[in-house]
């Protein structure tokens, strides 16, 4: 069976395209942009990639075209579809039909920690046997692919709440039909989509609705937004993670890299790992919680997730130049970019934490959160904010309201300007969900020019 995927690069769809030549079939897509590492990726899996959407490559006729949630009417290759009346489907559709559907899916679902929690609760899995199959939103630091078959039963899913294709508006996560779901947090988010939280608190408890009684759903203590989720109605088995919940973290270190676990007030050991930030303690208790329901004994999850590897972008240091230490981060909402700011400011020992953000987003683009944005730089020591082409909103009255606040319009003078001040035992924090031109690299070359 000939599968063409359209968006295929992304990091979702080709994840779908390992597990599909992984089930042995043959398998073409293409991408507005093909460029590592998703390509090298697919490329060593024998997928043929086609750069551009000429409907050309619709010849032969594949078997079956799964559209990427990327793809909108006028795309010569979807029309092509529709005129041609090629059988076609959404790439959540095609999971749960060829991979999900006799699976123990545990689900890793909210606004923010999806790819390290399921990156967290992967490892513990394999580490612990299991041999589970995933399908991760970015490059898993303890595995060399986003993706997986594994062994029945157990397959981790990052639950996106995106919509699944311009035909089918509903949330990717309503397709996957978890056994064990985790809803790590809910705010509002996707603005270019959803009107408002009520209309994500909707999609999640369609989400809810799908968990069979014999299921568990875990869920963090003291969280309106989804209690409100749960008290629309719930069926299955609900446990509590967080202070005054079954799960809590002790903290042995502020940064949140040694912390004790308990579980019904009992000590069940400790974890001592390379994560920082109490958003990674709190998405290691999720995973635990949920390795535990697979039948993970606690003791051997708390002893594998001691040796878990970040997912890159994820708190990845990039480099260090004359104890300037450089990190690159994913953040892109004002609590990510809060949460991950307390992480290092805990960790940086007296040195001074110089924040580094470029809005990019379709809802930061939007302008949705500029109150917020502020607010969660307040803790730096300095903040450089990049106002990207396009953005529809000036950066400026953000960086009055933050530390130190400079907007910058030019790459090449944001990374001088950095250069200029930074001095040794100073922490730069990269923040955005983009390439960010290639900043990091630039600016480590460059001090190391300087410093080197």
């Amino acid at each position: 069976m000939h599968i063409h995927i359209l968006g295929i690069c992304g990091t979702f769809m080709g994840g779908l395209a390992v597990l599909a030549r992984q089930l042995g079939y043959q398998v073409t897509g293409s991408d507005a942009n093909v460029y590592p590492p998703m390509s090298t990726q697919l490329e060593q899996q024998g997928i043929t990639l086609i750069e551009g959407y000429d409907s050309s490559q619709l010849d032969p006729v594949p078997d079956l075209v799964v559209i990427g949630n990327a793809m909108s009417r006028g795309n010569p290759c979807v029309e092509a579809v529709l005129n041609r009346r090629i059988p076609y489907t959404s790439g959540p559709q095609w999971l749960l039909e060829h991979v999900l559907q006799d699976r123990w899916v545990l689900a890793v679902a909210g606004t923010h920690g999806k790819t390290t929690t399921s990156g967290m609760l992967a490892h513990i899995l394999e580490d612990c046997g299991l041999a589970p199959g995933f399908l991760i939103g970015g490059v898993p630091g303890n595995f060399e692919v986003s993706a997986r078959l594994g062994d029945a039963p157990f397959f981790v899913i990052e639950a996106d709440e995106y919509d699944s294709a311009f035909f089918d508006k509903r949330s990717k996560f309503v397709h996957y039909r978890p056994s064990t779901l985790i809803l790590n947090n809910l705010e509002f988010d996707h603005a270019d989509i959803f009107p408002d939280l009520a209309a994500i608190q909707r999609q999640f408890h369609h989400l809810l609705r799908m968990v069979p009684g014999h299921g568990r759903i875990l869920m963090p203590t003291h969280t309106p937004a989804l209690d409100a989720v749960k008290n629309m109605g719930c069926w299955s088995e609900l446990e509590y993670v967080g202070e005054g919940g079954r799960w809590r973290a002790e903290l042995l270190a502020d940064d949140g890299s040694h912390f004790a676990v308990w579980l019904d007030d009992e000590r069940t050991g400790e974890v001592n790992w390379s994560c920082m930030g109490l958003h990674n303690v709190n998405n290691g208790l999720m995973a635990l919680a949920a390795a535990r329901h697979a039948g993970v004994p606690v003791a051997e999850a708390i002893a594998a997730l001691c040796g878990f590897v970040s997912p890159k972008r994820r708190m990845e240091q990039k480099g260090e130049v004359n104890r300037i230490r450089v990190w690159d981060d994913f953040a892109h909402h004002p609590t990510a970019i809060a949460t991950t700011l307390a992480g290092l400011c805990a960790r940086s020992k007296g040195g001074r934490v110089l924040a580094v953000l470029e809005p990019r987003s379709n809802t930061m683009k939007m302008g949705i959160h500029q109150q917020e944005l502020a607010n969660s730089l307040q803790q730096a020591d300095a903040t450089y904010l990049f106002q990207p082409p396009g953005l529809e909103w000036n950066l400026q009255a953000v960086a009055d309201a933050c530390p130190q606040g400079r907007v910058f319009g030019e790459l090449n003078a944001l990374i001088a300007a950095l250069v200029r001040e930074a001095q040794a035992g100073d922490e730069i924090l990269i923040m955005s969900n983009g390439g960010f031109g290639g900043i990091h690299d630039k600016l480590l070359a460059v001090l190391e020019v300087k410093h080197g």
